[in-house]
């Protein structure tokens, strides 16, 4: 039977009962005006069923918190307070401490239930009778609370205030990573091939037949000489190659959003009543149109 803070339960339990906190409501003995202290949290089952009431009881005993059995409170939340039932000074003095950091195991709720089955003389007196059983408890595999009804059982007080609770789905989104995209360059090389018209300067020498050919020419006109008679320079084209960088073209990266439904089911839970009457005729009432 593990036991649970509501609040780990149920984190959104302030909404599931109607904006009612439990917590912070004074704790008051029954029939007075005398306040012992103020409910800090409550423990619930595995079922969601209320089985504790975390009590500071500062006004009776400085500092201490102990585990109050709903069994042994009444909620009037009209009045925003819980009275306790049947219980003294002198119990709670010898009920064990409740810490942040206590396991709520069997051995701890045996011990905590030992204290509110041996009634004080006080408690006796004024109830007339005793609230603990004779009969040694069983272990924590038979245990169940209905072992300790007196305890636990809350119809067992007049005037009680029953909630039911209900489980219902919460749907909300979290944000995270699926993936990444990682956008880098490389360089590929190819070979290009470009034709550039060249032109180039050659000698020609073209033999002629001249019309004065045998022509019988005088000594002075004669001049015969070696060496160098002309000199002509030759130019050629040669190509010049050279590479420039152009803008090819424009990639554009960006993020775009899909939007899609995605439905999910579970199961919940809703708490009903079960109405024994026996027989007796009685009245169902609701505010609800």
């Amino acid at each position: 039977m593990p036991l649970q803070k509501i609040s780990e339960f149920d984190p959104d339990y302030p909404n599931t009962l109607e904006g009612n906190d439990i917590k912070g409501m004074g704790v008051y003995v029954q029939g007075t005006d005398e306040k012992i202290g103020t409910v800090n949290d409550a423990v619930v089952d595995d079922q969601g069923a209320f089985r504790y009431l975390i009590v500071d009881i500062g006004f009776w005993i400085f500092g201490k918190k102990i585990l109050l059995p709903v069994g042994k409170s009444r909620i009037d939340s009209t009045a925003n307070r819980v009275y306790v039932v049947g219980i003294t000074r002198e119990q709670a003095e010898n009920l064990p401490e409740y810490q942040e950091h206590t396991t709520l195991d069997y051995d701890y709720e045996e011990q905590v239930r030992g204290g509110y089955r041996t009634p004080s003389v006080e408690s006796s007196a004024t109830l007339g009778s005793t609230s603990g059983r004779t009969t040694p408890s069983p272990d924590s595999n038979s245990y169940t609370y209905a072992d300790d009804a007196d305890l636990y059982d809350v119809s067992a007080h007049e005037d009680q205030t029953l909630k039911l609770y209900q489980e219902r789905l919460v749907a909300s989104k979290q944000r995270r990573k699926s993936g990444e995209v990682s956008i880098s360059k490389h360089v590929e090389t190819e070979t290009a091939r470009v034709a550039v018209p060249v032109e180039k300067e050659r000698v020609v020498i073209e033999r002629v037949t001249s019309q004065d050919t045998g022509k019988v020419v005088s000594a002075e006109a004669t001049d015969f000489r070696e060496g160098e008679v002309a000199h002509i320079d030759l130019y050629e084209e040669v190509p010049d190659i050279q590479k420039e960088a152009f803008l090819r073209e424009e990639v554009r990266v960006q993020k775009v959003v899909d939007k899609e439904t995605v439905e999910a089911q579970e199961t919940i839970r809703r708490e009903e009543l079960d109405v024994d009457a026996d027989g007796t005729r009685i009245e169902n009432k609701t505010d609800r149109g």
